[in-house]
């Protein structure tokens, strides 16, 4: 070979190389508790599909990378004086990922048909402060009289019911995501499989492999995609704690968003800094079937209530990452201050126990004919060793239990397709940080979460009245008087407020812990 053509050869051979290293794909593998049930943001519901629409799909307001509400697909927002109309003015260029053009009418449809009694979405209610949205979803008024209009291609107006303090960072919740109209109408129920989903967030949707992985891949069409580091992530299943753990170890997980706890303090020991523990603002129950007798009596309810020791379940099974429970709401709710706590929130566990053994007594269980409980609980170590341990508890006063697991889908579409059961684990956190978000849990008219079927009208007068209280401190008391009585009816019981673990590693960079367990992967990023 000559000269001139071993040095080209050679030039050739760098080149491809170089163009190689430059084109190389960065990769995060996320680790999620579940697999959805759904990627249908109107029919969705879950944290771990909300990790996943997060990334995919953006609102007109969105979360930065400390779960702060800034501008998402709107640049900008004004409120009127009236602090019922809000205007947004849509980003210039905004475009979907198949290209087309994002306008104004893209988000009127989708809060139309989130709205629309014939999608049946669980989670519409959590949209009512805008004007006429209960009459809508309720079939008591057309989808076209609801508060969302088109002014023009660039700006959406939203008009409330009443003024309502927390809106703002209500639009960050997955119920705010768009869905893109032609799609919807080209494949119905199939427009959220690959190869047919449109998004307009950081990423789109490349494969969705149940069990092992949800593939997205970066969004060029994204407004901000310069600024996106990552270029694939899949977000990998992992309900099995213990065996995410270890894939972590083995390089398969770049990151964890629930540890198990009984291994906290070996984990703090083996990945030392890259165990991150902090707040997060839910609540972990049991939901008791208040329609079914026996549960229907309060004394029931409030006996299998007395009968956890909280501390131990927070201490010993989940290894301090999660705080004993006493009321309904924990505390740091914004626009609200103390909780109402349980009135034996201060008794001893022994005086519990007692008070607890006279109501069953009274309810009509003892020696003879003891009360038998069937607890339903969606999969996971920290799950199984709440429940069995909780049962370990009730046994002492002669309560019988048994139990029905599965995993969180099923577990979770059980519980909002009106499925039976006696006592039911659930977590709640929060949507955005206001005491409507949990006490709307307990309306009697919230088919999708009052799983329990509780009903109780002064409660419900409570709510309503609240939510045309424009003072802050009185409807805080109204608000509380409500929680009072789901303290003394107990339909679900608080067990613990959540802490937030997470395994992160060190190549991951921009992850920061917060109360809301947002960590959308457009800010983050990777080093090889």
């Amino acid at each position: 070979m000559s000269s001139w053509l071993k040095r080209t050869a050679l030039a050739a051979a760098a080149t491809v190389a170089f163009s190689s290293f430059a084109v190389a794909q960065v990769v995060y593998n996320r680790g999620n508790t579940g697999d959805p049930e759904t990627l249908d943001t109107h029919k969705t519901s879950t944290v771990q599909e909300s990790h996943i629409l997060r990334d995919m799909l953006e609102g007109l307001v969105a979360y930065n990378a400390k779960a702060e509400a800034v501008p998402g697909q709107a640049e900008k927002w004004e409120i009127g004086d009236d602090g019922k109309t809000y205007r947004f003015t849509l980003r210039s260029g905004l475009k979907w990922s198949n290209g087309d053009p994002i306008t104004a009418e893209d988000f009127v449809y989708s809060y139309r048909r989130i709205m629309d009694p014939a999608t049946g979405s669980k989670y519409a209610n959590i949209l009512y402060p805008i004007k006429n949205a209960e009459k809508i979803n309720k079939g008591q008024a057309k989808v076209e009289e609801l508060g969302v209009k088109a002014v023009d291609a660039k700006t959406v107006e939203i008009t409330l019911e009443s003024p309502t303090p927390y809106f703002i960072e209500l639009l960050t919740h997955q119920t705010s995501l768009p869905v893109h109209k032609a799609s919807v109408e080209k494949f119905g129920k199939d427009f959220v499989k690959p190869g047919n989903m449109v998004s307009n967030g950081a990423y789109k949707l490349a494969e969705f492999a149940p069990n092992s992985h949800i593939k997205l891949v970066k969004n060029e069409n994204y407004w901000d995609a310069k600024n996106v580091k990552i270029d694939t992530v899949n977000f990998i299943p992992h309900p099995d704690l213990a065996a995410g753990v270890r894939r972590y170890e083995a390089g398969e997980l770049d990151s964890m968003d629930e540890l198990p706890a009984d291994q906290i303090k070996a984990l703090k020991e083996r990945f030392k800094e890259q165990v991150r523990l902090g707040p997060y603002l839910g609540t972990w129950f049991f939901i008791v079937n208040s329609s079914k007798a026996p549960f229907n009596d309060v004394k029931v309810r409030q006996a299998l209530s007395m009968l956890i020791d909280r501390e131990f379940v927070a201490e010993q099974i989940w290894g301090q990452t999660m705080q004993p429970g006493y009321s309904f709401m924990p505390p740091g709710v914004g626009n609200y201050g103390e909780p109402a706590y349980m009135s034996y929130k201060d008794q001893s566990p022994i005086d519990r126990e007692e008070a607890a053994k006279k109501l069953l007594t009274e309810a009509g269980f003892g020696p003879g004919k003891p009360l038998k409980v069937e607890v339903r609980y969606n999969t996971t170590d920290n799950n199984r060793n709440s429940v069995i341990a909780i049962a370990e508890q009730w046994k002492q006063a002669g309560v019988e239990t048994s139990f029905i697991n599965t995993d969180g889908k099923t577990h979770f579409a059980h519980l909002r397709d009106g499925g039976d059961f006696d006592v039911a684990r659930y977590g709640w956190i929060a949507d955005v940080n206001d005491p409507s978000n949990f006490l709307f849990l307990l309306k009697s008219d919230n088919k999708g979460f009052n799983a329990g079927k509780y009903n109780n009208p002064q409660f419900d007068k409570l709510l309503d009245q609240a939510a045309t209280e424009l003072d802050l401190k009185k409807r805080a008391d109204i608000m509380r008087q409500a929680e009072a009585i789901a303290m003394k009816d107990m339909p679900w019981i608080p067990i613990m407020y959540y802490g937030k673990s997470n395994l992160i590693s060190p190549k991951i960079q921009g992850f920061v812990q917060n109360t809301r367990g947002v960590y959308p992967s457009r800010f983050l990023s990777k080093t090889q």
